[in-house]
């Protein structure tokens, strides 16, 4: 039987693992999409929240890029942990690869043993929304009004270390998310999703709903970790202060925005490919 890993658990994390991740990423993906990581010098020492655009669905070729990027610059310990999706953690063969890449269950709790233990934590505030948006937004930071990201760190007194990519949302072709479907099949509730897009990609043509396995194109990757931030005042009575945690949350998606705008325009210098 093939072993189920908890996926509350922080202590799962496998350093072999990471190695080979980080050897596949680097020799494999990131010359596959002519790959850079800039910025890795900001990535501050002890705990800290890495939050980032999501792209391409399930694939997310930006991910572990990224990751590899830091293991090989910073070692395993700026290495992040990835808060995922509960449903995607449990399902079998998934578990058993991400678990021990560091995915655990997005939770408060969880989050809070990471920052405890002086770790680092990835979150994709867009999820779904920013994971399948339409191709026409594929430059746009689209978290959908999600802000608990803003309150994790500010309970949490960790600073938020922005990381942007260009171009991981061109390795097929959405159309449109669909979140009018999503609705009217009750996605929300029974696969967690609130979009349910319709695809363009290889080797499949047209396909209708979220994760389909899919060959990437060789869109070219740039991504760029901006300086931390630090949101004061912080605490728990901050992070209860709505007002305060919206200006916060604009102040961050709009620096991310202005990144992605710019990453986006030296990309298009350098690639025929959208």
């Amino acid at each position: 039987m093939v072993h189920q890993y908890d996926i509350d658990r922080i202590d799962n994390r496998s350093p072999e693992r990471i190695r080979q991740l980080a050897w596949w990423a680097e020799n494999i993906l990131a010359p596959y999409h002519r790959a850079e990581v800039r910025g890795l010098q900001h990535i501050p020492a002890g705990a800290a929240l890495f939050v980032g655009n999501h792209n391409s669905a399930s694939y997310s070729p930006d991910t572990w890029i990224f990751g590899a990027a830091v293991f090989r610059a910073h070692g395993l310990e700026a290495v992040p942990y990835g808060l995922g999706h509960e449903l995607i953690l449990r399902t079998p063969l998934l578990n058993q690869v991400l678990v021990p890449l560091g995915g655990v269950r997005a939770s408060h709790e969880n989050a809070h043993r990471i920052f405890s233990a002086g770790m680092k934590a990835l979150v994709y505030p867009g999820g779904d929304f920013d994971a399948m948006r339409p191709f026409r937004d594929r430059n746009r930071i689209v978290f959908g009004g999600r802000r608990g990201y803003v309150r994790l760190a500010l309970r949490e007194s960790v600073p938020i270390v922005p990381v942007v990519a260009a171009g991981a949302h061109s390795t097929f072709l959405i159309v449109d998310d669909l979140r009018w479907l999503a609705e009217l099949i009750g996605a929300p509730r029974w696969a967690r999703s609130k979009v349910w897009p319709l695809t363009v990609c290889l080797p499949w043509g047209m396909t209708l709903g979220p994760l389909i396995p899919y060959f990437p194109l060789p869109s070219k990757i740039l991504i760029e970790v901006l300086p931390p931030v630090h949101f004061l005042p912080s605490g728990a009575r901050a992070a209860q202060n709505d007002d305060h945690v919206a200006a916060c949350a604009e102040r961050l998606e709009g620096t991310m925005q202005r990144a992605l705008d710019r990453l986006a325009a030296e990309r298009a210098r350098l690639t025929r490919w959208p």
